[in-house]
């Protein structure tokens, strides 16, 4: 077993953490600083348990031993069809689970990713979307828009449908 502090998770599962992440959510544009600083909030969040710390160190051991009983090498060397395979493996582990929703909010948090992926914010201090490129359509058609011109009434189409007042479908 990997050597832990009471603070902090090794420098090799910090590493296999970083992997994880890359291969669970790949953006081949996207550098190792993002993934790193998703990485370190992960640890940080589980540094007040020890528990989940390590739930954590443990299941990123597994994952090493898995990918050096499977293909001869660590986990942060395997390739992204290999590490996809392992973690499909271990979706359902209870540190996976807790990685993968820590993982969401603060990847996709991240300033840097916002840029890399084009979004710019929230818009309410910008004064909302509508008229900043929101109601821009320039890749669709131009809609065809007509005055209705149809008979004033509707027309019965099924005479014999009749509401129930029983509440019953007949």
């Amino acid at each position: 077993m990997a050597e832990t502090t009471p603070d902090a998770v090794s420098p090799a599962a910090r590493t296999n953490l970083v992997r994880l992440l890359r291969a669970a959510y790949p953006h081949a544009d996207f550098p190792d600083g993002p993934y790193e600083r998703t990485a370190d909030t992960v640890i940080e969040q589980v540094g007040a348990s020890l528990w989940h710390r390590l739930a954590l160190v443990q299941g990123l051991e597994s994952l090493d031993s898995a990918a050096q009983h499977s293909n001869g090498t660590g986990f942060a060397e395997l390739d992204d069809a290999q590490a996809l395979a392992l973690l499909r493996g271990i979706a359902d582990a209870e540190f996976f689970a807790f990685v993968r929703g820590v993982t969401v909010v603060t990847l996709y948090n991240d300033h840097e990713v916002w840029d890399l992926l084009g979004y710019e914010g929230e818009s309410f201090s910008k004064g909302g979307y509508l008229h900043r490129g929101f109601d821009d359509l320039d890749w669709l058609p131009t809609p065809r828009v007509e005055e209705y011109d149809g008979p004033e009434q509707l027309v019965e189409v099924a005479p014999d449908d009749q509401l129930t007042t029983t509440g019953g479908t007949h």
